[in-house]
């Protein structure tokens, strides 16, 4: 039963009110994906930052974590706004969704920006960090990473694997070894004495071409959820600006 004196709410409203707090699901989920994908990159990926001189692979993960952070407290805010029927708060939460709206384009050109610059700089400086760096004192970094890549790429060296024979390690050390021993299918000490396809990561090509396609794809895979946290976002702001509009026509 209505209190007297208040008029009640129409249909319109109440409808609208749940297809808000429905959309507020799907975008405070939609953070919580987000955010997950920046922690997995950093925690998952970060051995390939030492194989880069800039810090886009870093800063990349760091801006989808605090973006996921920020999704996911506007979508709170979102449905307190929508359940309490606060229009101050709507006000807030529609300037929140513009924000994150206009900052999602900007970091669309930024990366698409930085890849170039970054594909660049990948084919400049990978090979003179693996010939240069690879097991060097405190460069156990670059060792990690470049056995990482080796084995999760299933490739060997920056263009092939005869790149090996140009390096600090090898030459200086005069070891057994043609390639290191994460170059090896199956990895055990000393395999990489043996440079033979049938042992060696060597047909398969080298590891900038599978590392450039491996960040082409983080990118398309980080552009589609973009494209769809934006869509969502247009719906969320036209639901906003009907419910804003039908509670200020319907006082309390």
């Amino acid at each position: 039963m209505e209190a007297r004196g208040e008029k009640p709410q129409t249909c319109g409203t109440i409808c609208l009110k749940y297809l808000l707090f429905l959309f507020n699901i799907l975008f405070w989920l939609a953070g919580g994906a987000v955010l997950a994908v920046g922690v997995w990159t950093l925690v998952e990926k970060s051995d390939y930052i030492s194989l880069l001189n800039s810090s886009f692979y870093s800063a990349s993960a760091y801006i989808l974590i605090a973006a996921g952070i920020i999704v996911i407290v506007t979508g709170m805010i979102g449905c307190c706004a929508t359940l309490k029927e606060m229009k101050s708060l709507l006000i807030v939460y529609l300037v929140l969704l513009l924000c994150i709206f206009l900052l999602e384009i900007i970091a669309g050109v930024m990366a698409y920006i930085n890849y170039q610059e970054l594909d660049e700089e990948l084919r400049q400086n990978l090979m003179v960090t693996m010939q240069q760096k690879y097991q060097q004192p405190g460069e156990e970094s670059v060792t990690q990473a470049v056995d990482k890549l080796h084995q999760e790429f299933k490739c060997c060296g920056s263009y092939n694997s005869s790149d090996w024979m140009d390096s600090v390690w090898i030459q200086d050390t005069h070891n057994e070894r043609l390639v290191p021993d994460s170059c090896c299918k199956t990895p055990s000490d000393l395999c990489g004495r043996r440079d033979h396809p049938s042992n060696i990561y060597k047909v398969e090509g080298g590891c900038i071409m599978k590392l450039e396609e491996f960040i082409l794809s983080q990118l398309y895979i980080l552009g589609a959820v973009g494209i769809g946290i934006a869509f969502l976002q247009l719906v969320g702001m036209m639901f906003t600006c009907c419910l804003y509009q039908n509670l200020k026509e319907d006082p309390y």
